[in-house]
């Protein structure tokens, strides 16, 4: 099996190199990301669950998908990929945004990320990878924007962070 790398970027997403992801996760390097969000026709999320098996924030809710494109490989081309892998699904993806987070877990890592932010539609029951996934829900994002704040630890770090940004350029596609 080989070694799984990410792509290192600069704040303008330049690519400056690869390393190994448990390396870039133990010295915090800044490296390329993605977050997937599909929504419904009621305009719920779907959420994941994360695997038990994680090697960081296992157990914890979080948007539909993420993870790093490979060497070569679009964020979008990335992002398809792994919905099919993690999630059994097939989505047209649009891009909704980009940022920069970094969050250090309890273990000692580091997520430090250029992440790309991509929106789409689904109806339906995913077919989860368990090896990634142990559950799954739709969710109101009305009742997930309060549930963040009262329960934040049932939640990733990054979803704490991107959610509030997903929220407002949803509520305000729709009010215009």
């Amino acid at each position: 099996m080989n070694t799984e790398m990410v792509i290192l970027v600069d704040e303008n997403d330049n690519e400056l190199g690869l390393m190994e992801k448990i390396k870039a996760h133990e010295k915090g390097v800044l490296h390329r990301a993605f977050s997937v969000f599909l929504l419904n026709d009621s305009n719920d999320l779907l959420l994941q669950k994360r695997a038990l098996s994680k090697y960081h924030s296992p157990g914890l809710w979080t948007n539909t998908c993420c993870s790093h494109p490979r060497d070569k490989e679009s964020i979008l081309v990335a992002a398809n990929r792994r919905l099919e892998e993690e999630m059994g699904i097939s989505s047209s993806l649009n891009f909704l945004l980009s940022f920069i987070y970094k969050a250090e877990f309890d273990n000692g890592l580091t997520e430090h990320e250029l992440d790309h932010v991509l929106i789409g539609k689904f109806n339906g029951q995913p077919l989860v990878n368990e090896k990634e996934v142990c559950d799954w829900k739709w969710e109101n994002i009305d009742f997930l924007k309060e549930d963040l704040v009262v329960n934040p630890n049932i939640y990733t770090v990054w979803f704490k962070i991107i959610f509030n940004k997903f929220y407002n350029s949803i509520k305000n596609e729709s009010n215009s």
